[in-house]
């Protein structure tokens, strides 16, 4: 039940998108529920919405775990420590720009949803069994590429699973958990990569100002400028969004 839940965020959230047509009626994809009145209609309606809010309530989860939220936003944090800007760009610029880049990444893999899972299943072409089965593919092909082997080996061994023979048979209880980790630690080797040039300007700068005696003077003071001035010489931002989307 937990994978279904998992496979239908991208389903509803397709439903969303300019362009998804709804070939069928609402009423047509959850049952109507009869309770002695011969009417069905308003019930079915409540139902759905009941289940839409409890889907859309843990939305936040499986955007930033089964997508390339997580690399971009961690890494963006990284800049904005490496600069020392404190909370300059703000965390709703940085996560407005993941979220947007997020859906960029991931668009390929949301249009496969919704043409192989969404658009047969509002036409009536697939059984929800048959949807979920089919939206997963794309996901897990595109999570597994991202996923080393190594992590995908801790969860399958902690649950005695048998080692898949395909992408397709990686169960999701297993591939998601492998993935996360797997772009955690992709993300800190990209910031530990972009922290080292405004590291070697900090030693400069505090080296420059033991020396003039000037040891009450904050270094951040002093080197604040000359990262920034560095990071708009090497065009930092298209830097930084070309190694993100090309790690992909």
């Amino acid at each position: 039940m937990k994978q279904k839940l998992l496979i239908l965020i991208p389903l509803l959230l397709l439903g969303f998108l300019p362009g998804a047509a709804h070939a069928a009626e609402p009423a047509s994809i959850l049952p109507g529920i009869d309770l002695g009145d011969g009417s069905t209609e308003n019930v079915s309606n409540t139902v759905r919405i009941l289940i839409m809010i409890t889907v859309l309530s843990i939305a936040p989860a499986i955007l930033i775990l089964m997508t390339c939220f997580t690399r971009i936003i961690v890494v963006l944090g990284f800049v904005r420590n490496a600069l020392g800007t404190q909370q300059m760009p703000p965390n709703q610029v940085l996560i407005a720009l993941a979220l947007f880049m997020t859906f960029f990444v991931m668009a390929p893999t949301f249009s496969e949803i919704n043409q192989q899972a969404f658009q047969p299943f509002m036409d009536g072409k697939l059984s929800q069994e048959e949807a979920f089965d089919a939206a997963g593919k794309p996901l897990k092909e595109f999570m597994a590429k991202q996923t080393r082997e190594k992590d995908l080996a801790l969860f399958l061994d902690y649950a005695k699973m048998e080692k898949p023979k395909s992408v397709e048979d990686i169960p999701l209880k297993a591939l998601v958990p492998a993935y996360a980790i797997s772009e955690l630690k992709t993300a800190f080797q990209m910031g530990f990569i972009i922290f080292i040039p405004f590291l070697v300007i900090d030693m400069i700068v505090s080296s420059v100002l033991m020396s003039m005696g000037m040891m009450m003077l904050p270094p951040v003071m002093i080197s604040l400028p000359f990262k920034i001035l560095l990071f708009i010489l090497v065009d930092g931002w298209h830097l930084i969004v070309k190694s993100l989307l090309t790690s992909f």
